[in-house]
């Protein structure tokens, strides 16, 4: 089961998006577009299930209602977030909606939530519970495991969601790991490395040290290992002059390498739909053409639904891309407009005229006058 489709109303940039996700999906537009919040819409309904987490805390996380309510919002206010799960040939098995506002102290509150099981309805809210009790509405029924057992399925495949955007300065910070937990910016990445059983552990580290060769020729050997006050680190052997070559930790690895490191360790997890965000960053443009071929070998071992942002004309240049694949997400003066790729009218007479989906797509994410950046600092 995966994410089949995604509908938001006044969710941050998007006033209005109703789009189907693919078994792979990439996210592609200018800066500022939306597309972290895109996957952020995703990663919000996971907080919700998350072990420690609920939709407090989830709205809470973000700044409060105000902070992801979209700028264009005027006669309709409230949040909503519609999502269904299902498979290519059932693409809608679950049904899952809710919208959301502020009382007049700035806390969330539900205006609706409903569920949906092949179209018939199983739950919707406010019900007369929440009409004798207006408290109740500070909670989902999808975060409480007392009300949520016809559709806790729903529930289980949120919390299975995965999130990765490692920032190499977070995974070198020697106190990272303080109060983090499965932190997707990277700060206890090496702690996730750690908790995860040893033979695996092992196996998984043989493998992208192969992997990581390609790019990183010296690499020998990765391996985990702890400090005088216990706290794990990663360290690799690189082969050079010296007979025995030289050790290095996370300390002393190149953003490039840990990012790659980090895309690599994803991949060969099991679980839901992965997030990624500009897997691209520091990375060679020959190594970044390789990605989508990467992702497609990881779908067809585990099956694993992926969603990808990014901006770079390697990554989109992969002929096995199809167009039903790609979201392109164009601001507008009233918000983001997401729209696939496949229903854009020039593009298949471009493709046909020789052109490849980069050099389509990544021309229409151009900021307008984007050559008066080269007249700063003015005169």
């Amino acid at each position: 089961m995966r994410i089949t489709s995604l509908g938001l109303s006044n969710w941050r940039n998007f006033p209005k998006a109703e789009v189907d996700l693919a078994s792979r999906s990439f996210l592609v537009g200018p800066n500022a577009s939306g597309k972290s919040n895109f996957l952020d819409a995703v990663w919000f309904l996971h907080d919700i299930v998350a072990v420690g987490g609920g939709f407090q805390d989830a709205v809470a996380r973000r700044g409060g209602v105000s902070a992801v309510r979209s700028l264009a919002a005027r006669r309709y206010p409230d949040v909503e977030l519609r999502i269904t799960l299902g498979t290519d040939k059932e693409p809608k098995v679950w049904e899952y909606e809710m919208s959301f506002a502020q009382d007049n102290r700035q806390r969330p509150y539900l205006r609706k939530e409903i569920v949906r099981k092949g179209g018939r309805e199983l739950m919707r809210r406010p019900d007369a519970g929440d009409e004798a009790d207006e408290a109740q509405l500070s909670q989902t029924f999808l975060e409480q495991v007392n009300a949520n057992k016809a559709f806790r399925v729903v529930a289980d495949f949120l919390r299975t969601v995965h999130y990765s955007h490692i920032v190499p300065q977070l995974v070198r910070e020697p106190d990272r790991s303080v109060g983090k937990v499965n932190d997707p910016y990277g700060g206890d990445f090496i702690e996730q490395i750690a908790r995860t059983p040893e033979n695996t552990r092992k196996a998984r580290l043989r493998r992208i040290v192969e992997a990581l060769r390609i790019a990183v020729p010296q690499l020998e050997t990765l391996e985990l290992q702890k400090d005088v006050r216990g706290s794990n680190h990663l360290r690799g052997r690189y082969v050079h002059w010296r007979p025995q070559g030289a050790w290095q930790s996370e300390a002393d690895f190149s953003d490039g390498t840990l990012r790659l490191f980090g895309l690599l360790w994803s991949l060969l997890e099991r679980g839901g739909p992965l997030l990624l965000e500009e897997p691209e960053l520091s990375l060679h443009p020959a190594v970044v053409r390789y990605v989508p071929q990467m992702l497609g070998r990881m779908q067809s071992r585990t099956g694993r639904q992926v969603i990808v942002s990014t901006h770079s004309p390697e990554l989109l240049a992969d002929t096995g891309i199809g167009l039903n694949e790609v979201l392109l997400l164009v601001p507008e003066n009233e918000g983001t407009a997401v729209t696939p790729v496949s229903k854009l009218s020039d593009v298949q007479s471009l493709l046909d005229g020789g052109l490849n989906l980069a050099e389509i797509v990544v021309p229409k994410t151009r900021p307008r006058h984007a050559e008066q950046l080269s007249f700063f600092p003015p005169s």
